[in-house]
Formats: C-alpha cells, sequence, structure tokens
C-alpha cells in the first residue's frame, strides 16, 4: 500500500520535536514490520514541508536546511519513498469540499486516490483519508 503524506504528517515525520512525531514515526516503524508499504510526497506536500519549518517560528529553518532534512528523511533507510506526479486540476473537486480550507485536503485525497494510493493524516476530518493512529505507551 502506497500512503501520501499530507503536510502536517510529513512535518511530524521529519521534524523530531513536533507534537506529533513519535506518533506518526511509531506508525511508520509499525508499516516498516509489517513490510510492503511506501510513504509518498508530491509536489504540494514537498513545497507544504518546507513552507512550514521556514514560517514557523518554533522550527525556524532556513529554505536549504529544509530541503536538505525533506531530503534526508526520503533517502532514509525503512518505508521506501515515492513521489506521486500531481495530473489533478480544480475542475472536479470532491464532492465533500465545501470551503476553502478543505481544497487542498480534498485534493491530496484525489490525487491518492488517483494513483492508487491512500491520503495519510492527522486530520480526522477528511473523508477517505487513514487518520494515523495514535502511539501505543510502549512505542
Amino acid at each position: 500500500m502506497t500512503y501520501l503524506l499530507d503536510v502536517n504528517a510529513l512535518v511530524a515525520l521529519g521534524f523530531l520535536e513536533h507534537e506529533f512525531h513519535r506518533r506518526v514515526a511509531a506508525w511508520v516503524r509499525r508499516l516498516k514490520s509489517n513490510g510492503g508499504a511506501t510513504l509518498a510526497t508530491c509536489s504540494i506536500t514537498e513545497l507544504g514541508f518546507v513552507r512550514v519549518l521556514t514560517q514557523a517560528p518554533q522550527y525556524g529553518l532556513g529554505v536549504s536546511h529544509a530541503r536538505s532534512l525533506l531530503l534526508q528523511l526520503k533517502r532514509a533507510k525503512g518505508v521506501p519513498f515515492a513521489f506521486l506526479l500531481d495530473d489533478q486540476d480544480i475542475s472536479r473537486p470532491p464532492g465533500w469540499v465545501k470551503t476553502g480550507r478543505q481544497i487542498t485536503d480534498g485534493h491530496l485525497a484525489q490525487l491518492a486516490n488517483s494513483k492508487g494510493a491512500v491520503l495519510a493524516t492527522l486530520d480526522k476530518r477528511i473523508p477517505g483519508a487513514l487518520l494515523i493512529p495514535e502511539a501505543k505507551s510502549r512505542e
């Protein structure tokens, strides 16, 4: 199975001090132990990763540092990464998209679906997406 990480999940995985790093890292470890899973990014999630790490004061990274961190994450041993080419346009957003705050989520869910993947997120409000489960206490 291929899981397209949304921006928040990608940032949580790639930044050790993120409040949800432990949760996402534990999920990735479980994927690795079960074998056969691939994590995916796309232009939107990679750009979002760099944007968040450079604009949010709690991270305070420069563009080249954030980009380097992303590249290291994608090359790390563990679950392999894939890059999904985004060939979706705005002409047919999912029916549940009703507000501007849902546009990117809807687009990413639709992109994942079109590529035979599942959007993996920390946001429980995205229909059809996989909500990354809470980390178990011993993980």
